[in-house]
């Protein structure tokens, strides 16, 4: 919900930290029950199993949405080769970590960048079992618990600590060091469970009926989470995903209390079907929806053709999630890889349809193996937005330095300012206008950059008064990576004092927060004389063909309407009368 529909959960992201505390819980609780029964683990039995589990359905993702790439062709080949290599070693998140690539924004559309946290998974696989071992030596059930806890905090508190307010949060997100919390709570909760009664018959009544309601109480709470904790708050690193890791444990206790009505509604269908086929539905829907929104590039992303987009994502995810856990994760899990291919060949003379079908499956991988290596090989370096994004670096980059700002007391022109006297201060998309806008703006002075928010323009304004280099207009171009608050572009207001005139630029960006920013960005301009709104939402709506496939950035044309929209706000500006002062108006007395 969160990926394929348009602003519908703010906080859907937040699935994941479920999933990551559901399967500590599974994957303790496995380990804890074989060493029960048998006296031991069987390690290279468990990582047998896990890859019986993994690797099947990732391969067939893999190898279709890169063939698929490759007839679509353009940004969606950027950067593939180096994703493939994180898919293959469950590495995604650190070698995202490593390019800096974003996962709340993102210049090039990332095929696989959902297999991050299958990244994180993995790696809790290949050593958790280790630990577990060595944990089963202490006899203290409750020590064991604890030690867990010990590592849950010290992952919330790394989180904390290294997650700084205004700047992109993808570290403290991928990393499995800042973001194993919700394995640690989930393995502390199978811990405890283990050590608990096992007899259905020794629960209290009042547990049974405790525990399930806390469990549903629990279950509210992850719903608000999902629709009001937004990736973009504090709140959410500091301490907010810890508190959905904790009511997701809350909420697989209250299901594990004998007669639980939640456990009950939790193993129904539909939520059967979906959870054994979770882990395909997670693979799939993210690069179905990249391939489908780069075959369809003139589609709104927001509004009704954004939930259809959506919607055509959503089907064939489900469709080739079924297809694959039917025919290929199933068999392979029951039967392992040597035994499917014992069961497709054995008995081909007497059934020349199956020999046909393995041959025809064969064909197919090894053309999708093919044509993956293709797309690695034939992928551009980079793509068409960052390499907009890149003369607009240069562009800036060649800029002279900014001139002493004119003093306070002179008086502003009367007709359209020149470039000398705007200051610009913008993110990504005025990056990819910059071209246009030093041509229509000799002598403009723009400081942009790649994910900037509006949280950080106070102290870019501040230094630059500082410096005597603020000019007598200041463009905020500001909007794209995150919500704002009304109160800091007043506080902004207030800063710049009557001296200067500032005009905002809207925001036209596939995102849930772009209909808040341009409800502020309005309010702020209608409440302020000195302030206008440069509309470039509506100017860029109705010509998407304009923007880059991302539909947020601008190329050549799209950058000209981009300044369009500018020179129509600054020339509002340059239109309004003075402003009157008491004398004017006979109420102040003359001087003798």
């Amino acid at each position: 919900m969160y990926h394929l529909s348009p602003g519908a959960l703010p906080g859907g992201y937040v699935g994941v930290d479920i999933f990551f505390v559901i399967s500590g819980f599974l994957i303790t609780s496995l380990l804890l029950k074989e060493h029960a029964r048998v006296g031991h683990i069987d390690l290279g039995d468990f990582w047998r199993r896990r890859a019986r589990r993994l690797l099947p359905a990732l391969g067939i993702v893999v190898l279709t949405c890169c063939t698929a790439a490759v007839i679509i062709g353009g940004d969606v080949l950027v950067g593939l080769g180096e994703q493939i290599v994180g898919a293959a070693t469950f590495s995604s998140n650190w070698v995202a970590i490593a390019g800096e690539r974003s996962y709340f924004t993102a210049t090039t559309p990332e095929l696989f960048r959902n297999l991050w946290s299958l990244a994180v998974e993995e790696q809790f696989y290949l050593v958790w079992p280790l630990v577990i071992v060595a944990l089963l030596l202490l006899r203290s059930p409750r020590l064991r618990v604890a030690l867990v806890g010990l590592l849950a905090t010290g992952s919330a508190l790394a989180m904390a600590a290294i997650f700084v307010p205004g700047a992109d949060a993808t570290r403290v997100y991928y990393g499995t060091d800042t973001h194993s919390f919700g394995l640690a709570i989930g393995a502390m909760l199978a811990l405890a469970v283990h050590a608990g009664p096992r007899d259905a018959r020794r629960w209290p009544l009042w547990q049974c009926v405790l525990f399930p309601t806390l469990g549903l109480v629990s279950v509210g709470g992850l719903v608000a989470a999902s629709a009001l904790m937004s990736p973009d708050t504090p709140f959410a690193y500091h301490g907010g995903l810890v508190l959905v890791a904790v009511l997701s444990a809350i909420v697989i206790f209250g299901s594990l209390a004998p007669g639980s009505l939640l456990g009950r509604m939790l193993d129904a269908q539909p939520m059967r079907w979906i959870g054994e086929r979770s882990y395909g539905l997670y693979l799939w829907h993210w690069p179905v929806f990249v391939l489908v929104v780069s075959a369809l590039p003139d589609w709104q992303r927001t509004g009704p053709s954004g939930w259809y987009l959506g919607a055509i994502a959503a089907s064939i995810s489900v469709s080739a999630t079924a297809l694959s856990y039917r025919y290929v994760e199933q068999p392979i899990r029951v039967h392992g890889f040597r035994g499917c291919l014992r069961l497709a060949t054995t008995g081909w003379r007497a059934s020349p349809l199956r020999l046909a079908g393995v041959v025809a499956a064969s064909a197919l991988v090894l053309g999708a193996g093919a044509t993956t290596a293709a797309s690695v090989v034939t992928g551009p370096e980079q793509g068409a937005v960052q390499t907009r994004i890149e003369q607009g670096q240069d562009a800036i980059a060649k800029q002279s330095a900014p001139s002493q700002a004119p003093a306070p007391s002179q008086p502003a022109p009367p007709s359209l300012p020149g470039g000398d006297q705007i200051t610009a201060i913008g993110d990504s998309v005025m990056l990819a206008s910059a071209k246009e806008l030093q041509h229509a703006f000799p002598g403009i002075h723009i400081d942009a950059l790649v994910s900037r928010q509006l949280a950080q323009a106070p102290a870019l304004i501040q230094a630059l008064k500082d410096a005597g280099t603020l000019r007598p207009t200041v463009l905020l171009g500001l909007g794209t990576n995150g919500p704002i608050d009304l109160k800091v572009l007043k506080d902004l207001r207030a800063q710049l004092g009557n001296e200067h005139q500032i005009v905002v630029v809207n925001v036209y960006a596939p995102r849930w927060w772009t209909d808040g920013v341009n409800t502020s960005l309005s309010k702020f301009a209608q409440q302020y004389r000195d302030v206008e709104l440069a509309n470039w939402r509506d100017a860029i709506s109705g010509q998407l063909g304009l923007l880059a496939r991302d539909q947020i950035h601008p190329g050549d044309a799209g950058g000209r309407v981009y300044v369009g929209a500018v020179r129509d706000a600054l020339q509002r500006l340059s239109e309004l009368p003075p402003l009157l002062t008491p004398r004017d108006y006979g109420l102040a007395p003359l001087p003798i």
